[in-house]
């Protein structure tokens, strides 16, 4: 594997991507997006992740992450990845869910074919070291331009799930650490 998508230094910031499989629109209902956010404010609670910017897009999530003092951020990155999987998995499966009409669907698309189990996120998360305040901004307006580019909104701030909200003095969904 080559070094390009692995973690750099742990102290800098990194630019992260989280997929779902087959780029299914799953983030289209609240209940999804909110297990999402609880997960990442865990994470921050427990784990010390630091977040700088983010976007939940439908099918995706761009992040700017740093590991907490005690934490390396690949740890940290596949802890909630394994544990929004395995919610993710028991929302579909719960009987009681009648909000999702795709539920078989999405299901069936989770199996992977050569396991038989359940995977919700793809493989990988491409991370990129930010060495630079350059680079830094570069990524961060990439991901608060992500809803726009995709015709959901006109402005950055319009979309709630985004950190662009807070770089814009209103308040979003999940807590940025003071750049």
């Amino acid at each position: 594997m080559s070094n390009k998508y692995r973690i750099g230094n742990q102290r800098h910031a990194h630019f992260v991507t989280f997929t779902v499989v087959h780029w299914m629109d799953f983030f289209i209902r609240e209940e999804y997006r909110n297990t999402f956010i609880k997960s990442i404010q865990h994470c921050q609670q427990h784990k010390g992740l630091e977040v700088y910017g983010y976007c939940i897009m439908t099918s995706h999530v761009h992040m700017i992450l740093r590991a907490g003092e005690k934490e390396l951020l690949e740890h940290a990155v596949r802890d909630l990845k394994s544990y929004t999987s395995r919610c993710f998995h028991d929302m579909l499966t719960d009987e009681r869910n009648n909000y999702e009409s795709r539920k078989r669907w999405m299901l069936e698309l989770m199996q992977d074919r050569m396991t038989g189990k359940f995977q919700f996120w793809q493989a990988g998360y491409h991370p990129i070291e930010l060495w630079s305040d350059e680079f830094f901004y570069q990524k961060l307006d990439y991901i608060h331009l992500n809803p726009v580019a995709s015709g959901f909104v006109s402005q950055p701030e319009h979309w709630y799930y985004s950190s662009a909200r807070d770089y814009a003095g209103l308040r979003g969904p999940i807590t940025l650490v003071e750049n």
